[in-house]
């Protein structure tokens, strides 16, 4: 089974969650992230597109913080799980749809945030552009990539070579703080930021 396939994410839901940077269950790791999340998005409310979701936590983190998030994935077990784990909070919605190529309303977004999906993709370029394009004018988007030890995953370099090419302009910053993963790491992690 594929990995990138919506089948094989489907079985991995019922332990995605098990991972500190996943599920963002450890109180340590959640407010790590929620404070990066603060510094590198708008002040809230913002209107956050969360695409290739998972099991939303990083949408209901945004909901959290106080901004209007819109989780999107093309798995129907993460959905499921996001979408238990959201019932009854306001602020969030989840939507089955492909990461690379959102069917989300164009240019109505202050933010949109991928974690851990330009490394999977098989045109990296024509994704990121589609992200651009549900940016507001003054809109920003977050990227949280990695370059794994086991050999998956996009260096940050050229991750900034092809926003150079659409023309944007963006920021690193280097995650290797443990205080993120819920332990050492031993590879490139980071977030780049444009707008």
């Amino acid at each position: 089974m594929s990995d990138e396939s919506p089948a094989y994410w489907d079985a991995a839901a019922e332990s995605f969650d098990d991972a500190a940077d996943h599920g963002l269950r450890d109180p340590a790791v959640r407010e790590a992230w929620r404070q990066l999340l603060i510094r590198a998005l708008p002040a809230p409310k913002a209107r956050i597109a969360d695409l290739g979701c998972g099991t939303g936590a990083v949408a209901l983190l945004l909901a959290e913080i106080g901004h209007e998030a819109d989780g999107l994935d093309f798995s129907d077990g993460m959905l499921e799980r996001a979408r238990a784990k959201s019932a009854g909070r306001a602020g969030v919605r989840f939507h089955l749809g492909d990461a690379a190529d959102p069917q989300l309303p164009r240019e109505s977004f202050d933010a949109v945030i991928v974690r851990h999906v330009l490394w999977a993709l098989p045109d990296r370029t024509a994704a990121l552009r589609n992200w651009l394009e549900l940016l507001r004018p003054d809109g920003r988007l977050v990227l949280i990539e990695g370059l794994w030890h086991t050999g998956a995953g996009i260096a940050a370099v050229a991750v900034l070579a092809i926003l150079d090419e659409l023309g944007r302009e963006a920021e690193l910053t280097t995650l290797s703080d443990p205080a993120f993963w819920g332990g050492e790491i031993a590879d490139e992690r980071y977030m780049i930021v444009s707008g």
